[in-house]
């Protein structure tokens, strides 16, 4: 457990921010625009996605599990991510008819090709000192290495932005991002708070589904709703370690895979790997204090209308998207860097002990100025 807020904060400057997601899923940067004092969201601004070409989808690939020295195209990618990414800022500023000088800091998250965190190793690959460069304001990246050095798990990175969001919200509360892996935040009253990795979230699902009928994502949940859960499939799949452990926790992308389904037909691999994201999120209710009143759900499962009922039917209680409560769900995560960008800026926590499992209140990122 930790708690939200330092004590006796000062109230800092409100100033513009440019948050950057390139998220499990592989499928492209989201740019968003906040305007923040790192605590407080004082205006959402525009958004933009840029999808990855399936070329680069493939090199950004060929990266994941590895470290720089097992990867001979280490290099080129890094510089290739940096470059898409700094087209997505572009892409903001001109369709919103804005100019560098406009924004005040980016947070760049990178992307995640390698997360052990008990061995102390995780890479977010991206060249922030780059990124300034190109886009002409100062970027803040490198954003999970200060949490690890001090004990933490390096992630899940967004729980105190979901935090500021729910500040008004009743509690308890558990805020679901469905990704490549699925996180959960629960929030408490008196801003105690618990966060860690729940299990596989979209991953094994876009992986199964590209296999099997060469589509990058089950549509809606549509092929899985065809399909009929194959429970021994499923066991051996909740028979993981990683379902008993305490948190904090937190995973790779690469930690589970399809490999138990082999064989099924294409729905039924698609009900079964949905199921065990559904049952994953159920199984996580067991190490919280207090049981939420209600669950919203961020992220690309929101979109996956098998998993929002299967969720619901598992949790008994309400299960929405964000939009619910009029936050932008594809944005969210590119919000929260933006965020945790200005909370660097003002040596404020990006991670708390119940968030990563980080000895104290820890600060964060490295500064690349233009």
């Amino acid at each position: 457990m930790g708690q939200v807020r330092q004590p006796d904060q000062d109230k800092h400057p409100i100033i513009t921010a440019i948050g950057l997601m390139s998220g499990t899923s592989m499928d492209g940067i989201d740019a968003a625009l906040i305007e923040t004092d790192g605590q407080s969201i004082n205006r959402f601004g525009p958004v933009v996605h840029t999808p990855y070409d399936e070329l680069f989808r493939l090199q950004l690939r060929a990266l994941l599990g590895r470290k720089p020295d097992q990867a001979p195209a280490w290099d080129e990618t890094i510089k290739a991510l940096t470059e898409k990414h700094a087209a997505a800022v572009q892409q903001l500023l001109d369709e919103n008819d804005l100019a560098p000088g406009d924004i005040d800091i980016i947070g760049f998250h990178g992307h995640t090709v390698l997360h052990q965190p008990d061995a102390g190793k995780t890479y977010q690959i991206g060249d922030g000192a780059l990124l300034a460069r190109l886009t002409g304001i100062a970027v803040v990246n490198d954003l999970r290495q200060a949490d690890m050095a001090a004990g933490g798990q390096g992630a899940p990175l967004a729980p105190l932005y979901h935090c500021a969001l729910a500040d008004e919200i009743e509690k308890p509360l558990a805020v679901l991002n469905v990704g490549g892996v699925a996180n959960v935040t629960w929030i408490g009253n008196g801003d105690a708070i618990l966060a860690f990795d729940t299990g596989p979230g979209n991953a094994l699902i876009d992986d199964w589904v590209q296999q099997t009928i060469q589509q990058p994502y089950d549509t809606g949940g549509r092929l899985a709703r065809s399909g009929t859960v194959n429970q021994d499939v499923l066991s051996t799949l909740l028979s993981h370690p990683y379902f008993k452990q305490e948190p904090p926790k937190s995973l790779d992308r690469l930690d589970f895979s399809i490999d138990a389904s082999t064989g099924l037909s294409p729905e039924d691999g698609a009900a079964t790997l949905t199921a065990l994201t559904a049952e994953a999120v159920r199984k996580s209710c067991a190490f919280f204090p207090a049981q939420p009143k209600r669950w919203l759900v961020c992220g690309g499962g929101r979109h996956n209308e098998t998993l929002m009922d299967l969720l619901t039917d598992a949790l008994n209680v309400p299960v929405e998207p964000v939009e619910a409560v009029g936050w932008m769900g594809d944005a969210l995560e590119a919000q929260a860097f933006g965020f945790f960008a200005v909370r660097s800026l003002y040596g404020l926590a990006l991670t708390v002990p119940g968030t990563t499992g980080v000895s104290a209140p820890t600060t964060g990122g490295v500064l690349h100025k233009v």
